[in-house]
């Protein structure tokens, strides 16, 4: 059997947690943990760890918290530790000094099907486009952002009724599986990156909140799928009375309901029906909660039109 390999951890969201449980599990040893520092979180403001770091505690591994990977001094004590591998799991951009530093070099999970989607928001923007599938891709990281040889790609379904927040928890844990593969597969020496097709690439910039502004000129199935990509965050929404109406859930329908229904607007092709919204400052209803108890005037406004 191949020797363990001696890893550095590097990640902050819970999208990170399975990979790092799975790799301190492992035969393989996680001599450092790097993640972001504590921050004020929630409304009380109290400051709290990452996520990755909570799970580190809990594991016994050592953490080095940092804002940034340029830091000298961040490199030293990386160097020190003489790791064989970097696994970084959402988490920030390498610089040189620390691509070269492992002795096979460094490995990044990224929530798609690579070249597709490269970028900050890929679970985002598969939803967005309506893809019937998606996946975790396991890559040796180079100085471009998510162009690195491919190690393995593990596909999976994407059901058309499943939201970011759905795809992200099932995600996290295909990620883990692919990770302790690839790892392994480094170890026996087995893996060789396959170079990506740059002309099957495309990108996943960031998502800002103002992007979930619904563009009711658009059709009903380009809105629903937006929708799922903005749920749960930043939020897909539109404007009723000049205050902001989250749309958490929908239906599409070609034809509208009989029955006038000011919870029911004409698209570019097709109606669209919430059936889960959230009025700014209030709690999340269903549709027929809200409209039996809203009093206004029911003026919508979408990014393009008033309805």
């Amino acid at each position: 059997m191949p020797d363990p390999l001696r890893i550095v951890f590097m990640g902050s969201p819970a999208f990170a947690v399975p990979t790092l449980a799975a790799l301190a599990r492992s035969r393989h040893a996680v001599v450092s943990v790097v993640t972001g520092p504590d921050k004020r979180r929630g409304r009380g403001g109290e400051r709290s760890p990452t996520a990755v770091k909570a799970a580190a505690d809990e594991l016994g591994l050592p953490v080095i918290e940092t804002d940034t990977l340029h830091a000298a001094a961040i490199g030293a004590s990386l160097a020190a530790l003489a790791p064989d591998l970097i696994v970084v799991v959402a988490f920030k951009i390498l610089p040189p000094e620390l691509l070269s530093l492992p002795r096979i070099g460094s490995i990044n999970a990224h929530a798609s099907l690579l070249p597709k989607y490269r970028g900050a928001a890929p679970i985002h923007h598969a939803i967005l486009h309506g893809e019937s599938e998606t996946g975790v891709t396991i890559f040796m990281l180079d100085r471009g952002i998510d162009t690195g040889g491919i190690l393995l790609r593990e596909k999976t379904p994407l059901g058309q009724d499943e939201t970011t927040g759905d795809v992200y928890e099932r995600l996290r844990h295909v990620a883990a599986d692919a990770v302790l593969r690839a790892v392994d597969g480094l170890a026996a020496g087995t893996a060789a990156p396959v170079p990506q097709d740059e002309a099957l690439a495309t990108s996943a910039p960031k998502i800002h909140p103002d992007d979930g502004w619904l563009d009711l000129t658009q059709t009903a199935t380009a809105l629903r799928n937006r929708i799922r990509a903005f749920t749960p965050q930043p939020g897909a929404w539109v404007r009723l009375d000049g205050r902001k109406l989250r749309i958490l859930g929908a239906e599409t329908d070609p034809s509208p309901h009989l029955t006038a229904d000011p919870l029911q607007w004409q698209t570019g092709s097709g109606w669209l029906r919430p059936t889960l919204v959230q009025l700014e400052g209030r709690r999340v209803q269903t549709a027929s909660e809200f409209r039996n108890g809203y009093v206004g005037a029911w003026r919508i406004e979408g990014k393009k039109e008033y309805i």
